[in-house]
């Protein structure tokens, strides 16, 4: 069959785009792996707003739940299915495949798969995670009010989550691979001023240290091959994402970063009929919030597109 609309993702971008589409009786085939995005992993979200706290599998299931209630017979929802290619196959609509060979065809398309957080190359990183070793400061930041913590970054996003945490942590140290910071020279000067701040470029991350949870990291200088053993509670992991959206790059504009092309006003791609929402797109900010404002927008405009059509 043709849908009207096939959102590709289910965190929450695809899952606000899918309960708006149900709402606004756009036929619509939701594909995803799972619920929940890369808040899934969180053991404690805080700025989920109208929700003072939440897991992030509390979230994925509450997702889920919010869009099964509106799904009847408007949506169908397609789980543990990823895209691998969308392709625009005549003028007036698109064509899905997943990486199991199914084929879903649909006048318009919502790119809403989100992003995937690179992550720290160091001994027993794996194992910490969300022991203390985590990727969003502002999910996880006031979890760690009172402790000393190191942020792992040196671009914005690296001294954007330590200004954050110098708000309630005891203390800030930032470790960056390379010589110099890439973050704006007026955000470093802004950070340096902090007497609980202090920044150390060029150094390898080497081993992360604890028991049940995170007591320790351990650095080398690439200047002087010295190892030094900080006493942590808490790493921050700033070293930027990648955007899932591969399945699309032979049909829509991306950025150098491979980030979706987007107007702010609308959540429009370069190609007419398709739309991205979310963590993938090239936005200034990536939010769950945002993230599904954005889906709202473009929702708005692809029923005010299908109906001009």
């Amino acid at each position: 069959m043709l849908y009207d609309l096939a959102i590709i993702g289910g965190g929450p971008a695809g899952v606000a785009a899918g309960v708006y589409a149900s709402r606004k009786r756009l036929k619509t085939v939701f594909i995803t792996e799972s619920f929940g995005g890369q808040s899934i992993v969180s053991d404690g979200i805080e700025n989920w707003i109208g929700t003072i706290k939440i897991s992030g599998a509390d979230l994925a299931k509450s997702l889920e739940d919010h869009l099964r209630a509106y799904a009847a017979d408007i949506v169908d929802i397609k789980t543990f299915e990823k895209a691998a290619s969308v392709k625009k196959i005549a003028d007036s609509h698109f064509k899905v495949t997943t990486e199991k060979g199914t084929v879903f065809e649909s006048k318009t398309v919502l790119i809403a798969s989100g992003s995937n957080r690179r992550k720290l190359n160091a001994k027993n990183a794996d194992i910490f995670e969300h022991k203390g070793l985590t990727y969003c400061a502002t999910c996880d930041g006031p979890i760690f009010e009172g402790q000393d913590v190191v942020v792992v970054g040196g671009g914005n996003a690296g001294f954007e989550s330590a200004a954050q945490l110098l708000a309630y942590c005891k203390s800030v140290t930032l470790l960056h691979k390379n010589n110099e910071f890439k973050a704006d020279p007026i955000t470093i000067d802004k950070l340096n001023q902090n007497p609980k701040f202090k920044a150390i470029p060029n150094v390898d991350i080497l081993e992360i240290k604890g028991d049940q949870f995170v007591s320790g990291l351990v650095y080398k200088s690439k200047d002087t091959s010295e190892e030094m053993e900080l006493a942590v509670t808490g790493i921050f992991v700033e070293i930027g994402a990648t955007p899932a959206v591969s399945y699309a790059a032979d049909l829509v504009e991306m950025t150098s970063y491979g980030s979706v092309k987007v107007d702010p006003r609308t959540q429009r791609t370069t190609v007419a009929g398709v739309w991205a929402a979310g963590d993938c797109t090239d936005g200034l900010y990536h939010q769950n919030n945002i993230a599904v404002g954005d889906a709202v927008k473009a929702l708005e405009d692809i029923y005010v597109y299908l109906h001009a059509n």
